[in-house]
């Protein structure tokens, strides 16, 4: 076996952070023979493929996550030398990824930040916004705050609530108007496929992919739809309509990698963000009508 270039690295994680070669090339300034060379000769090096290759681009093989983890910190702590030999002395950590729904980033997430920023300092935190399952596998996230029924096999984690989601209308509406419905990632949803079963598709008005988006249309509609309580008992302009629809109740999870929930950052992080939501329980429960303030705790 040669020895490690450890220049090498850059090249392994821009791929892992991307999802392919050209990407990567654009990222670090080369073009796409030289990131070929460098993934090439990383994994020479290192006896076997980090990467399986198709269509979709680079994808990182499940039991490299480990391998990403260690070459993240191996690539900081370069960094940190660097800054050092140029009299720079300031602590700079880590960026943590958390993904989460829209729901959840534009609120409770959003209310945590300040006090969660201060408990993972020097590390730093990044927030990535979707409702469609993020392939943790590739290391775009290290954390998860996710409702799911289960938690796929490539992730561990704990359960810290149930979810509810009811039936909200604007609270002077006239008449019931239809339905707005689910579309994208939402219609794998608990509600979605209730509306689907139960509803009459001429009476969907309309739909959309983000509870967050279903909500505004709903305040400026004459249209009903299901929204999670901890939307719709925020807005102001919207009432629960009882006895329409039942109740829907999803788990809500903190969880990362299997493979990196041995990481000490990670797991402070989870411990973290699990002791802040916990003031934000209820409203995700559906037990508050009002939701409560952010924490500003330490």
């Amino acid at each position: 076996m040669h020895k490690l270039n450890w220049d090498d690295l850059r090249y392994v994680l821009a791929v892992a952070d991307t999802g392919s070669v050209n990407a990567a090339a654009k990222v670090l300034g080369v073009n796409h023979a030289t990131v070929l060379r460098r993934i090439a000769s990383f994994e020479e090096t290192c006896g076997g493929p980090v990467f399986e290759r198709d269509r979709s681009g680079y994808r990182l093989r499940p039991n490299r996550a480990p391998v990403i983890e260690a070459a993240r910190l191996a690539a900081q702590h370069v960094s940190k030398a660097e800054a050092l030999m140029h009299g720079n002395t300031s602590q700079v950590g880590k960026m943590l990824r958390i993904t989460s729904t829209d729901t959840f980033c534009q609120t409770v997430l959003a209310w945590i930040y300040p006090a969660l920023a201060r408990r993972m300092l020097p590390d730093r935190l990044g927030y990535l916004c979707s409702n469609a399952h993020l392939d943790m596998a590739r290391l775009h996230a290290d954390v998860a705050l996710r409702p799911a029924m289960v938690l796929p096999d490539d992730l561990i984690g704990r359960k810290l609530t149930e979810m509810r989601f009811s039936v909200y209308a604007k609270a002077n509406r006239r008449e019931a108007q239809g339905w707005l419905g689910m579309s994208g990632a939402l219609e794998r949803s608990g509600p979605a496929q209730w509306l689907t079963r139960e509803i009459n598709p001429s009476e969907i008005v309309g739909n959309a992919d983000s509870f967050c988006l279903l909500a505004q249309m709903t305040a400026k509609s004459n249209a009903q739809t299901i929204l999670p309580c901890l939307l719709g008992d925020a807005a102001p302009d919207l009432v629960r309509v009882e006895n329409v629809a039942p109740d829907f109740h999803v788990p809500v999870w903190v969880a990362c990698h299997r493979d990196l929930a041995g990481s000490e950052r990670l797991q402070r992080l989870m411990d973290a963000m699990e002791k802040l939501l916990q003031p934000h329980i209820p409203a995700i429960a559906g037990e508050a009508l009002c939701v409560p303030k952010a924490s500003g705790g330490r």
